[in-house]
């Protein structure tokens, strides 16, 4: 008879499971052990944060298979205690960047932890406000907790479920049986909620179109792009949205959320707008000037996974349900309107570039504009939280979604490198760039060992200003002194290279330009190129 770990090990794997994450401990051997024999990787990494970061870059590359492909959520596996601990951070980025995610932690029996207190707290109590839910397995009844697990994990709007594995469950004897459930079909907005909707859709002549991370991650990007065309819409994003239609086109306004530049720009023309359309737009990316930003008078039209529960703005209509299918609904049999008018719409496109332009000699937005020209169609890139990161994603142009891979509503530090060895594990034929500041590769460097010991030929560019820059320009811009945001350099080049990859210091265009050249021909292992900038390069950038 298999064991309990075999059972959970089974269930996932039939969910389309073929990797896993973490760092092992004894209470968590027998789940390991049966991964692998089902057929699912596990990869060790040096902490569960960057475990939690890289099986959610997976994610992202498998989600690229689009509609109807298998439910592969993303798997953490960490052991009690100080392990469990250390996932908190990637566990609660998941809750707010929409991840499914399967967290499996072991304990102790609970007879044991009656008197055993040794690295022992109560894992549930602990994950229960950071996941969509928190569950443990018990004896004949570890396969109906997996499958609940997963289908929490990935309906609506997806996000990290913990599973709590005792040791006696997951070592003793379970029994295994057949158990299926359909999937259900998309709901898909009617009767009058519908019809209300689509009667101030059709007084309208200037749609506007504001989309968000629930419209990615329900592969709404075609029926988004129709939509726009069929109706003279642009359409705005949020950084996790972008490239959900290309951002070369017409149409496109680019991405928005956390730069005080662009929102002087954007926030305006939401006025040049008389019907607002929202599609999988979720406000958690978003700064607080997003907070009720629509002009009186015009109707807010919702499309949404689930019900928003968030207040942060007002919706007069809301569609629940496939996002795609609902935009069809709300089109109906309409005629093409006027649209805003391509003059104002090459306007705000044409003033953002010029807001986000390129550096005339040296500096971060160089190193972007320099990356994305000569990229090979087809790369991804990843970003840091920081200065780089509202600077990068209101620079790099996507032509396709999850192209730009982010920690965009926790905003948390040392997710680039993880998310980017992840999704080059799932895709291994794309190019693929993690851009970074110097604290978050220091706060995560030990991930270049597994990056060595995977060989994956990833090129890490690193924005090396000896400081914490974001919170510094906040902290000059209070009138503070400065404290605590400044420390030493370190010789990322020297570090690279004894991690087994190439390592690049650089400080002008053309420098960086032929080290970069030549990092994207190199397939054999990873490129680290420092590009050291000036403290205050970021001074007026975002």
């Amino acid at each position: 008879m298999p064991n309990g770990a075999d059972i959970i090990a089974r269930r996932l794997a039939a969910q389309g499971c073929r990797i896993a994450f973490g760092m092992p401990g004894g209470e968590v051997l027998a789940i390991v052990e049966a991964l692998e024999k089902a057929g699912i990787r596990f990869q060790l990494v040096k902490h569960e944060n960057a475990g939690g970061f890289m099986a959610e870059g997976y994610w992202h590359g498998q989600s690229e298979a689009g509609p109807g492909a298998p439910i592969a959520p993303a798997i953490l596996v960490a052991t009690l205690g100080p392990g469990a601990a250390n996932a908190a951070n990637v566990v609660a980025n998941a809750h707010q960047d929409r991840v499914p995610m399967i967290v499996l932690t072991g304990r102790v029996d609970a007879s044991e932890a009656e008197s055993y207190t040794h690295q022992v707290f109560d894992h549930q109590a602990f994950f229960r406000p950071i996941t969509k839910a928190t569950l443990s397995v018990s004896r004949g009844a570890v396969a109906r907790v997996i499958d609940r697990a997963v289908l929490v994990a990935t309906e609506g709007q997806p996000g990290p479920v913990h599973v709590d594995v005792p040791i006696g469950v997951a070592e003793g004897p379970e029994p295994d049986f057949e158990f299926s459930q359909a999937v259900p079909a998309p709901a898909v907005a009617e009767g009058m909620g519908l019809h209300r909707a689509r009667e101030a859709f059709l007084k309208s002549e200037r749609p506007l179109i504001i989309s968000g991370v629930d419209a990615v991650n329900q592969h709404a990007g075609a029926a988004l792009r129709a939509f726009a065309e069929r109706f003279s819409a642009p359409v705005l994003a949020t950084y996790k949205a972008k490239g959900l239609i290309p951002e070369n086109h017409a149409l496109s306004l680019g991405g928005a959320g956390l730069s005080p530049k662009a929102d002087k720009l954007l926030l305006p023309f939401l006025a040049e707008a008389d019907c607002i359309i929202l599609t999988g737009y979720d406000p958690i990316e978003m700064r607080i000037n997003w907070r009720d930003p629509f002009p009186a008078g015009v109707p807010v039209i919702e499309l949404s996974a689930v019900q928003p529960l968030h207040q942060m703005h007002r919706a007069d209509h809301i569609l629940l349900g496939d996002i795609g299918s609902n935009l069809d609904n709300l089109a109906g049999n309409a005629s093409a309107k006027p649209g805003i008018g391509a003059d104002k719409v090459q306007a705000l496109k044409s003033a953002l570039a010029a807001a986000f332009a390129p550096e005339p000699e040296w500096g971060p937005g160089v190193v972007f504009e320099t990356l994305r020209r000569l990229a090979p169609r087809g790369t991804v890139a990843t970003a840091d939280s920081g200065a780089h990161r509202i600077l990068m994603s209101q620079m790099w142009c996507c032509d396709e979604p999850r192209s730009l891979l982010q920690s965009s509503g926790l905003c948390t530090m040392a997710c680039s490198l993880p998310l980017a060895m992840g999704y080059q594990i799932a895709r291994p034929e794309r190019q693929v760039i993690a851009v970074m500041g110097d604290a978050g590769l220091e706060m995560g460097i030990g991930e270049l060992a597994t990056l060595r010991d995977l060989g994956l030929p990833i090129l890490i560019v690193v924005l090396q200003d000896e400081r914490l820059a974001l919170i510094d320009l906040k902290q000059r811009a209070s009138g503070r002194p400065q404290s605590g945001v400044s420390f030493g350099a370190t010789d990322f080049a020297a570090v690279a290279q004894a991690y087994g990859g190439v390592g690049v210091s650089v400080a002008t265009r053309a420098e960086f330009e032929q080290v970069a050249s030549a990092a994207f021909a190199r397939r054999d292992r990873f490129t680290l190129i420092a590009a050291k900038i000036a403290p205050d390069a970021y001074e007026g950038r975002l």
